[in-house]
């Protein structure tokens, strides 16, 4: 009888259920994979070096394309950083409405795992319901930065601009009747806030919808139950942040550990799992999923109740308006210099972390009193987190390597940075 031995399989880079370009080498023995060595690369931007060569200002884009499911919240930690490097603090109205866009963000990146793994594992709806309530999300993005992904919206100091008092509106279209109009643009005849108000109220249904399709579904359970499973003690070896953290039972979130912006001032719940499997994982994003709305509804809020200042007021870092800049040739001047050279920041090094849709993301600077950084360094959270996708996925069949791949929630851009 021949010797049986185990081989060796490719799993990506080019799968629909890599999510990126990753590439998995899976020795296995027969249908139980025995080791998984991830190969990391092939993408690869080099965004920190490019970063060194732009001015501090002009870094903001290369974070929204990092992970390109939550831009925004990218955004948060890089102009912390630089605004504690400057020593300055935004207006609170500003920190309002980062902290608001954060927790859109966070629904944003949910709803992308959450339709991306059902899509992976065969819950083929799931994929078209979560695409549905993205849809007006990125509407707000649209709306306050011109931009449905990388809005390019927080700025050292403030934020762009302030939220628009009137939303835009579907037109009529010679392949759009005038009732599907009047139906699109039915919840958008008042302002941003009012808009996402109305979402707000919308969400939690869509929320239950969601678990009604999977929570107690059996071959959902059969994927994600007792898959890859990590012990609390584990997890914090690996450097697990985020869900993949809280999904074995750590109560570990940045944003009441380790409060910025206004997070102290609002009231919200940490959700853990208690096993620590692909299951548990889900069970946390999906209640996170509700502490955001709640997160929301609670900034919409405060904004309506307290009009103000969304950038400070230092001409060395806030451009001057448009109506100036287009009638004041010295505010024409300055807007040029501010957006080609930059502003010089102090010297000095940071790190500063926040709670990112996917785990911790922090961004560590190191000024030498020049316009750009002398160093620039990120901590993205899906980096750590498939370094353990050996341990992962040990011992477990084929099939289930989709799991751990959807589980842990990766975009390649900011692993291949």
């Amino acid at each position: 009888m021949a010797e049986i031995r185990n081989y060796t399989l490719n799993f990506g880079p080019q799968h629909p259920a890599a999510h990126g370009v990753l590439r998995l080498i899976l020795e296995m023995d027969g249908e139980v994979v025995q080791r998984a060595d991830p190969h990391i690369g092939l993408l690869h931007r080099g965004t920190e070096k490019l970063a060194e060569r732009r001015a501090f200002n002009q870094n903001i884009g290369y974070l929204t394309r990092m992970d390109y499911v939550s831009m925004v919240a990218n955004e948060h930690p890089y102009v912390l950083a630089v605004e504690r490097l400057l020593g300055i603090e935004p207006p609170l109205r500003a920190q309002y409405i980062r902290v608001m866009f954060d927790e859109i963000s966070r629904i944003l990146n949910h709803l992308f795992f959450l339709g991306t793994h059902g899509l992976d594992l065969g819950a083929m709806t799931m994929f078209l319901y979560t695409f549905r309530e993205r849809e007006d999300l990125f509407d707000c993005y649209e709306a306050v930065s011109g931009a449905r992904m990388h809005t390019h919206y927080y700025r050292p100091g403030g934020v762009y601009r302030d939220l628009p008092d009137q939303m835009p509106q579907h037109q009529l279209s010679p392949w759009t009747s005038q009732k599907d109009i009047d139906r699109l643009n039915a919840n958008r005849g008042g302002s941003l806030l009012d808009f996402l108000w109305d979402f707000t109220e919308r969400f939690p249904a869509c929320v239950d919808e969601y678990e009604t399709l999977l929570t107690e579904n059996r071959i959902w359970k059969q994927r994600t139950v007792g898959i890859a499973v990590v012990s609390p003690e584990r997890a914090v070896q690996l450097g697990f942040t985020g869900a993949m953290l809280r999904g074995s039972g750590v109560e570990w979130d940045l944003r009441k550990k380790q409060p910025y912006a206004v997070y102290d001032r609002l009231d919200f719940d940490i959700p853990v799992g208690i096993n620590g499997d692909c299951y548990d994982r889900y069970l946390v994003r999906v209640e996170e999923l509700r502490q955001s709305n709640r997160i929301i509804r609670q900034c919409i809020d405060w904004l309506r109740r307290n009009p103000g200042p969304v950038m400070v007021d230092d001409r060395k870092v806030a451009p001057p308006t448009r109506e100036a800049m287009k009638q004041d040739m010295e505010s024409l001047i300055h807007h040029f210099k501010l957006f080609s050279e930059g502003y010089s920041v102090p010297e000095g090094e940071i790190y500063v972390a926040v709670e990112h849709p996917k785990g911790e993301m922090g961004v560590y600077l190191i000024s030498d009193g020049a316009n750009k950084p002398y160093r620039f360094r990120t901590r993205t959270a899906g980096f750590a987190h498939l370094a353990a996708m050996n341990e992962l996925v040990r011992g477990h069949m084929l099939s289930d390597v989709v799991s751990v791949v959807g589980t842990i929630d990766i975009v390649f851009g900011e692993i291949d940075r």
